[in-house]
Parts: structure tokens; sequence; C-alpha cells
């Protein structure tokens, strides 16, 4: 059955997500942001993403947000594609007018906290903001290891659709499915969404051992990886303990384990890394990668200090996020020796 989708936000993952449903037959519409008017511009001109390999197939329209709510009327569901730090202006300025009946399938990674050092995810954040102004919908999201380019480029890629409209993520993945693009489906919201939320972190764990190697050995010698190998263990350890936490399943923590590989190997996050590694502070990196949307490091800030909060009221224990607490302690104090903790990862497990 063919269906009218409208992506709302025209980054690179939203604008991505519009050639397997188009190759579908089905009519794809992208919906820039309030911000997004020069990408529409250029996609009415060249039909194409400067970073893509391929032109949009010619079902694909564009469109700028003045005219989102005439778009979306008529779509069998809306795909949310802004960055994390349009959370608060997707709730006011679309869930809050959005029919309550439309699905929404959001792209948009990271958690929020609360007082208590809880963290929620993005469709729950919204779901709760929502029926406090007796609006009540749910929310999907996509996790999973997939780059935009790599999409684009069919790239054979697993991700999984979650939710709790069972309904909605059997027809979204009718819709979205490609013989390289293969997707799985779970009621777990919370643990999918902090899995693929947890990588941001980790991978800036795991690519700071990049950069110290620069930083002790010159630009010219090989990557070592004995380095990079023990501080991903580290970081599959903390994960567990974090999913643990969060009550996600197994299935999820895997697709998040896979997120922090492809994240580990490309783009901003691991840049961030590096940078850090090499002798960077907070303000040196955001610098450095000016004018580059840096979620990584506010999902990371977000998840250090609910880790703290909970650590205050005796809910968990600091030693066991030893990785995670030395890259937040990097951004929040500005420690240009970015060496790591090593010993606070090994164990003594004697009989």
């Amino acid at each position: 059955m063919k269906r009218k989708i409208a992506i709302l936000g025209a980054g690179m993952m939203g604008s991505a997500l519009a050639f397997p449903a188009a190759e579908n037959g089905n009519e794809v519409r992208i919906i820039g942001t309030c911000l997004d008017d020069e990408i529409i511009d250029g996609y009415i001109k060249t039909r194409k993403h400067e970073k893509f390999c391929r032109a949009f197939p010619e079902n694909v329209s564009f469109h700028y947000f003045s005219d989102w709510k005439k778009q979306v009327q008529d779509c069998d569901f809306v795909i949310g594609g802004v960055s994390s730090f349009g959370v608060d202006w997707f709730l006011d300025e679309v869930l809050m007018q959005l029919d309550p009946h439309m699905p929404v399938l959001s792209v948009t990674k990271g958690l929020r906290a609360t007082e208590d050092g809880t963290l929620l995810s993005y469709p729950g954040f919204w779901e709760s903001e929502l029926a406090k102004r007796g609006i009540h919908r749910t929310i999907c999201a996509i996790g999973g290891p997939c780059t935009s380019y790599e999409l684009v480029f069919m790239d054979p890629s697993e991700v999984a659709f979650c939710g709790r409209d069972n309904d909605a993520l059997r027809m979204m993945k009718e819709a979205m499915q490609r013989p390289y693009y293969h997707i799985s489906l779970t009621n777990d919201v919370i643990g999918l969404e902090s899995a693929v939320a947890l990588k941001n972190a980790y991978a800036m764990a795991v690519t700071l051992a990049v950069g110290l190697n620069t930083r002790w050995h010159g630009e010219n010698e090989p990557q070592h990886y004995n380095s990079q190998a023990g501080t991903f263990t580290q970081a599959v350890r903390e994960t567990h303990a974090l999913m643990l936490m969060q009550g996600g399943t197994f299935e999820s923590e895997c697709i998040g384990l896979g997120d922090l590989y492809v994240t580990i190997f490309s783009g901003r996050t691991r840049r961030c890394g590096v940078l850090m590694g090499q002798g960077l502070n907070y303000d040196e990196v955001t610098e450095a990668l000016a004018g580059i949307t840096l979620e990584s490091l506010v999902i990371t800030r977000v998840m250090g200090n609910a880790i703290r909060r909970k650590a205050e009221l005796g809910l968990v224990d600091l030693r066991d996020f030893p990785l995670l607490m030395h890259i937040v302690d990097i951004l929040d104090k500005g420690a240009a020796d970015a060496d790591l903790p090593w010993e606070s990862f090994t164990f003594e497990h004697l009989k």
C-alpha cells in the first residue's frame, strides 16, 4: 500500500530517510524547519544534498515550514527529523498543533534528566509534556547503527523502530523497509532510546584514545588499537550497567553497541573525542568545530549530571562509571590532561 509521508526537518538523517520511503513508491514530502529555508532552496534547485551520492527520487517534494500544516494534513505519518537542540521547539511548534491521531516517528537522539536524575527518552518527555496540556498521544522512534550518507548509498543497515502503538510500528516498517534497510520492532522505548543516546559519550571516550596516541607519538604514528580496545571494553561494561538502570532489554543494548561501533569510526562525535585526546578542552573543541552541531557534548553532560545526582541520592555508585565521569570532567572542568583512568577499569573477581 502506497503512503503519504511527511519528513519534518531537512537535516541529514531526515533527508536520508526520504530515499527508502520514496523507493517503495510512497509520496514523500520533506518540510524544512524554520531554520531550514536555505536547505530547502537548495533541494528545490538541485534535488540533491551536497553530501549524498544520489539525487532525491522524483516522488520526493520539498516545502518550507510556513506550509507544514497543509503538507502533513493528509499524510499517513510524520517523521520528526529535528536535532536534539530542537526538542522543545518540536514540542511547541509541531506536536502541540498536530492531530493527536497522526502517527509520529522521531529520529532525534538524546535523553532528558529530571531533578532526581531519572533519564527520560525524548518520546517519553514529549508524551509527558503533551499530557500535562491535555493532549494524549504516543510517539515512535528510530534507533540503530545507521549513518545518513551510507543509508543513501544503500549500504545494508540494521535499525529498530520503537513505540507502544504496534499497528503504527508495523505500518511504518512496511512503508520504510528496503532490501538494504532492515527494521526490527520493539516496545522497549526507554531501552532503545537510552542505548542509542549512551553511545555518544562512549564513542567520545574510545576516540579519546586515538587523540592521545597522536598527542604522545605524533601525527605520523600508526593508530594503536590496544588502548581503543581497552576503552571499548569499559564502554560496554558501563553501557550494560546503565541499561540495567534504565530497564532496557538485551536486544536494545545490542543495537546501542552497534551504534557505538559505527560512531567510533566516523562523524562529529569521533572528532570531538580525538580533539580532547590531543589536549583541547571543551571551549577549544567547540571553537575548532565551529558551525557543526555537537549533540554528543550536550547528551554526555546530561547523562553525567544525572548519574552524579543519582549518586548523591545513594542510587548508584560513581565508581561503576569511571569512563563516563572522566569524559564529563573534561567537558565540565575544561581539563586539558585527558589521559584515561586505566586502573579504575580493572577488577578482581577471584574465588
